[in-house]
């Protein structure tokens, strides 16, 4: 596959490419923890006349908007298909603004009952030769009652009149057992399915012991159950992981159909590490078969593609999925969404890419609806049309 080339004049590439282009130097995490402090200001005041003026330039150089990717899904109306994956606004800091940014969709989280610290540091790690990294974040975040509380203070619109849908990534809290994972996910819904277009169940993080095991199919069934029988439950839509069997995937495909889930996203970080075992991270001269924690970006490619088309073919159309894992190009997004996806969802690779990466993508599925003279978006899904360069 090519790749649309960076703009020159992209300040990301100018300033903060440098940083992220080897492994060492300025720590992953705390410049992860910086742009939040950041963007959580600018969300809270983004009514202050000198706030707005500088969200409405970046929305400027940033959004694209065009009828032809518009789509409503599972009763949200999405403005394009390209969102930010759960794990970078984990305590919804930011919840108002990230529409400024291109994004169609954000999903924030992922959100525990309880709050907890993660696991020790650091657990971050930055593999730039091959546009990855490696997290053992461990559901970081403070709780459903302060996030519900930062929420509040943002005063954002009610769902369904947002510039963009807002998902919420919920999970279970490490020292909840497991025998009362459902209880302690109910806790978090409760709490913040006002404020959510969508719910995510996240039962697929390798970072929380045992968590999992609640994709087993009995225990998922009892989970969705439960929260769907909650008053005032949005949309419930599920986070699988890449490294199940072919089998389970389609398990929990009828599962999510059987159960009306409104959609799946595929996938999280995996434990495999896709030929880059003997790979040795610099920060503690460890390889990553020695390390623990998921993997996420381009060596995900491939294997996120491959259950996504077996999600697709046990499923069927009706059931809306959500592309994610090395998402990182117009041409790799184009790839997902003719394989199946209704929307795509970005993180290591926007992080490496920078703000430029979603406008560059909607631009590139623009352009390949027009190639292949479709229509629309919901056209593109699951066409198994190929890029058509010029």
């Amino acid at each position: 596959m090519t790749r649309s080339p960076k703009a020159e004049s992209d300040p990301w590439q100018r300033f903060l490419g440098p940083l992220l282009s080897n492994d060492t130097g300025t720590d992953a995490e705390w410049m992860s923890q910086v742009s939040l402090m950041a963007l959580a200001q600018a969300s809270r005041w983004r009514h202050l006349a000198p706030v707005r003026t500088t969200l409405e330039a970046t929305a400027a150089a940033l959004q694209r908007l065009d009828p032809r990717l518009e789509q409503t899904l599972f009763g949200c109306r999405f403005s394009n298909p390209v969102g930010l994956a759960a794990g970078f606004d984990k305590n919804a800091v930011a919840a108002g603004i990230w529409q400024v940014f291109g994004f169609g969709f954000a999903e924030l989280g992922t959100v525990t009952a309880l709050a907890q610290p993660g696991n020790p540091r650091p657990r971050l790690f930055r593999l730039a030769a091959e546009q990855a990294a490696l997290n053992r974040m461990g559901f970081n975040n403070r709780g459903a009652a302060a996030v519900e509380a930062t929420l509040q203070a943002q005063q954002l619109p009610p769902p369904g009149q947002r510039p963009l849908v807002l998902g919420i990534n919920l999970g279970k809290s490490k020292l909840t057992p497991l025998e009362r994972a459902a209880s302690d996910y109910a806790v978090s819904l409760e709490r913040l399915a006002p404020y959510a277009d969508y719910i995510v169940i996240n039962v697929s993080s390798p970072n929380t012991p045992g968590l999992r095991e609640l994709q087993e199919e009995t225990l998922l069934r009892q989970l969705v159950e439960r929260l769907r029988g909650q008053q005032g439950c949005p949309p419930l839509l599920v986070k699988i992981a890449p490294d199940l069997a072919d089998e389970a995937i389609d398990s929990l495909a009828r599962l999510a159909y059987a159960e009306g889930l409104a959609a799946v996203i595929a996938t999280n970080t995996s434990l495999d590490r896709f030929e880059l075992s003997g790979r040795r991270l610099v920060q503690s001269g460890r390889t990553l078969a020695e390390e623990s924690g998921g993997l996420s970006g381009a060596p995900l490619r491939r294997r996120a593609l491959e259950v996504l088309r077996r999600l697709r073919a046990t499923a069927g159309p009706q059931l809306p999925l959500i592309g994610v894992g090395g998402i990182d190009s117009p041409e790799v997004a184009w790839e997902r969404i003719a394989a199946g996806a209704s929307l795509v969802q970005l993180y290591t690779g926007w992080i490496y890419q920078g703000p430029e990466l979603v406008p560059r993508i909607l631009d590139g599925l623009v352009l390949q609806l027009e190639r292949h003279r479709l229509p629309h978006l919901s056209a593109a899904v699951g066409c198994g049309l190929p890029w058509q360069d010029d």
